[in-house]
């Protein structure tokens, strides 16, 4: 089993900065990927940033300039920095880890925090 815990959300004003993390403790593999979704009101959870535990990363096109995904992996930490944030940044953002076996693969899921833009 693997947990999650997120932190570092909240309210900003548009143009902002906030940064979340997110620390994973228990059965954590060296082959895993860990990424930061989010989910708006009546919309359907999406990917916004992943990073590799050789930390490749890839972003949603929403994002990309603007936000940047890091990891220490000494901490089982996910970084995520959010610059110029945008009214429709707004959202719980989760956090994900996935970890990869030979042939299959486990995902989990923490909590969600909430991040809101707004003047």
């Amino acid at each position: 089993q693997v947990q999650l815990v997120e932190s570092g959300g909240g309210l900003v004003q548009p143009g902002g900065s906030l940064r979340l993390s997110c620390a994973a403790s228990g059965s954590i593999l060296s082959m895993n990927t860990m990424a930061w979704h989010r989910q708006a009101p009546g919309k359907q959870r999406e990917l916004v940033a992943r990073i590799t535990s050789r930390s490749s990363t890839n972003y949603a096109d929403s994002v990309k300039g603007r936000f940047t995904i890091s990891r220490d992996n000494a901490k089982n930490t996910v970084y995520l920095q959010m610059n110029s944030l945008k009214s429709e940044d707004t959202a719980v953002y989760y956090c994900n880890l996935r970890n990869f076996y030979s042939d299959s693969m486990d995902e989990y899921w923490g909590q969600g925090t909430q991040v809101t833009v707004s003047s």
